[in-house]
């Protein structure tokens, strides 16, 4: 590749500049791609033996179309002087360069094994218009989801032209185009989870590895092209194991350094990179993967990344096989079909809506979403397969792995970005449009959007994942990391413990019941507002802040409370906090009992012996809440002047029993005189 005939927009001039501008050559092709045989997925068996060097075949094989679509997107010219011209210079080459690779293909795995055969069927290869969504492909896995329809965004399929930005849209003219977004309020809700029932996991696990703040980036691609440079034409994000790339061993992958909060977790995490199609020239503007393969723009870091490992919906999860390889969704996908799609957008307050094949549009205050729910069901043998998929399957629509397959913890990935809405009238020049990376032939399209993993694990730590997930519990160090359901199930628990002191109250002042309930109220409102601090002093724990990571170590049980919300926490239990649970939030009364009061607030023991100094954990918020008479001697010495009351009381209180002394003092003297009378 001599020339980046994929260069930005606005090199060399004004945004009108025409395509042949901007690519010395010619005109773009209008809305052309290649469209070819995916042979990787017709490799259901390869021996191990033969698996290094067939990889290295099928990666040249990805070479060979992302050439021919470079030569055919610069030909536009020739195209429309020869009609014949796509196929005698660009087709038909590409036909016998595939069918020798297929050949050496078919040798590999005749070495060491049973010849396939068809595979020279694979060899010859199509040009498609870019604008129209291919015909259904073959695949495995057609249980990789839905394609719910979505028709939306239809109206300015021809934007791009006149735009500077060819036929195909987007900076590197490529796309996308307007057709790809829709309008998120426009689609209807259309997630349905499966119940749970019988012997569900019902539990999650969330592990927190960053945003990739660092820059981790690169086009490799170690699960389906080991060993080859650039070998997935886009660029990656990548967060936990900080040592992937083509070349990496398994070794290496044990050894490395990891993003995540809990150490335990070495796990790669990574998926193609986003980018703003506005003129920016990343540091790959030049580079293969990226602006030489049309992948150009601003690469935007998401706001948020939450990983959560979530159960099986009818039985219990087994644990995942360290280095177990999976790759969800298929970043060939618009023109193989979506038999293996797994691409899902959204928006945050619409994830009940998610789109398949387009970008959302979102309102203002809304975040662009992309989620990935990788396969959950394994064979319980192999850890990869020759075409990266058969050894581990969806469950069905009522949670069922296939037979021979066994459950294992799903990996959930929400992925958040900070995009504001592209401008689709004006292609993009008010506000840009974005697009995930890819290979170049996919044009960007959203339903090539895909997600890879490898469990790295230690084998401690994947035990108490399951335990958790089978136990029904929410654990580790990303718990309640933004997963909507997790800030409810520990706030819940603090309010039941607040009416306990309350109950025991009115048996403890009978004494002067009147004069109680006009003070107590001042010291339990100011318990609340000291609640929360316990948390956040306790719960640091090393963890970002910004991930509002603030669950437990990551070695298992409970969930702690996010310390960057700690308003909402008794907001679950109205009778605590609202304006009518005042009343019963006579805590401080409480400290007139001198004993209680002096055994809650003399030690750092409560009664369970549990340290309540540190207010470091979960634990803390409970004590501080059902302890709020804790606050030592002017919290005990306040409510007994109360129900001494002022001057005037005290001395209406003592003159009966100043009249009852005289009364004995006069008996006593009779008694004295009558004895004296009778001796």
């Amino acid at each position: 590749m001599a020339a980046n005939v994929y260069a930005s927009a606005t090199d060399g001039g004004s945004g009108g500049d025409s395509a042949a501008t901007r690519s010395g050559t010619g005109v773009r092709t209008a809305g052309a791609t290649i469209d070819c045989p995916d042979v990787a997925t017709k490799l259901t068996s390869v021996p191990e033996q033969a698996r290094g060097e067939v990889d290295k075949e099928l990666a040249l094989l990805d070479e060979q179309i992302a050439k021919a679509y470079q030569q055919l997107s610069e030909s536009a010219q020739q195209m429309q002087q020869d009609p014949g011209f796509a196929g005698n210079a660009i087709v038909n080459p590409l036909k016998e360069k595939r069918g020798a690779t297929l050949e050496r293909i078919a040798i590999a795995i005749d070495r060491v094994g049973d010849r396939p055969e068809g595979l020279e069927a694979l060899a010859a290869c199509t040009v498609q218009d870019g604008n129209q969504a291919p015909a259904q492909g073959e695949g495995q896995d057609g249980g990789a989801g839905e394609q719910p329809g979505q028709e939306q965004g239809q109206a300015g399929q021809e934007q791009g032209n006149g735009q500077g930005q060819g036929a195909n849209g987007g900076q590197a003219g490529n796309g996308p185009v307007a057709a790809d977004f829709a309008d998120i309020k426009s689609v209807q809700p259309n997630v349905n989870d499966p119940r749970p029932q019988g012997d569900a996991s019902r539990g999650s696990f969330a592990t927190s590895c960053g945003v990739n703040e660092n820059g981790l980036f690169n086009s490799d691609n170690i699960i389906a092209a080991p060993g080859v440079t650039n070998g997935a034409h886009h660029f990656h994000d990548y967060v936990g194991n900080q040592s992937n790339n083509a070349f990496a061993s398994d070794q290496d992958l044990a050894n490395a350094e990891t993003s995540c909060d809990d150490q335990g977790d070495k796990s790669s995490y990574y998926w193609p990179v986003v980018r703003l199609q506005n003129g920016t020239q990343e540091q790959d503007a030049q580079k293969p993967g990226g602006g030489i393969e049309g992948n150009a723009g601003e690469i935007v870091t998401p706001k948020q990344v939450t990983l959560t490992f979530v159960g099986n919906p009818r039985e219990k999860v087994t644990a995942m096989p360290r280095l177990l390889r999976i790759i969800t969704g298929d970043a060939k996908s618009f023109v193989n079909g979506p038999a293996n799609a797994n691409a899902s957008w959204s928006c945050t307050g619409f994830e009940d809506r998610q789109l398949k094949d387009k970008y959302p549009l979102c309102p203002q205050g809304s975040d662009v979403v992309r989620t990935f729910k990788f396969q959950s069901c394994w064979d319980g043998r192999n850890i990869d397969s020759a075409n990266h998929r058969t050894h581990v399957a969806f469950a069905d629509a009522a949670g069922n792995c296939p037979s021979g397959f066994r459950p294992i913890p799903q990996l959930v990935q929400r992925i958040v970005y900070d995009i504001d809405a592209p401008s689709l009238q004006d292609g993009g020049r008010t506000t840009p449009l974005f697009a995930v990376d890819s290979f170049p032939e996919q044009l960007h399209k959203p339903g090539t959007d895909h997600g890879d993993f490898i469990n790295i694990f230690d084998e401690d730590l994947m035990g108490e994942m399951v335990d958790c997930i089978n136990g029904g519990r929410k654990c580790g160090a990303g718990a309640d990391g933004g997963q909507d359901p997790a800030p409810t199930e520990e706030p819940q628990e603090e309010p039941t413990k607040t009416p306990e002191a309350p109950q025991e109250e009115p048996t403890k002042t009978p004494e002067a019941p009147q004069e109680e309930p006009t003070k107590t109220p001042e010291a339990p409102q100011e318990q609340p507002t000291k609640t929360p601090d316990a948390p956040q002093n306790g719960n640091g724990g090393g963890k970002p802040a910004d991930q509002g990571d603030d669950g437990d170590d990551g070695k298992g049980g409970a969930a702690k409370p996010p310390a960057d919300k700690p308003d909402p926490e008794p907001e679950p239990g109205d009778a605590s906090t609202a304006p009518g649970g005042a009343r019963p939030e006579v805590k401080a009364t409480a400290s007139a009992d001198g004993g209680n009061a002096a055994e809650q607030g003399g030690g750092s023991k409560n009664g369970d012996d549990q340290d309540t100094d540190g207010l470091g954990d979960s634990q803390a918020v409970g004590q501080a809440t059902s302890a709020a008479p804790a606050p030592s001697a002017p919290s005990r010495t306040e409510p007994q002047a109360v129900g001494e009351g002022g001057l005037a009381d005290t001395g209406a209180q003592l003159w009966p029993a100043a009249a009852g002394a005289v009364l004995v003092i006069a008996g006593f003297v009779v008694l004295r005189r009558v004895r004296r009378s009778h001796m």
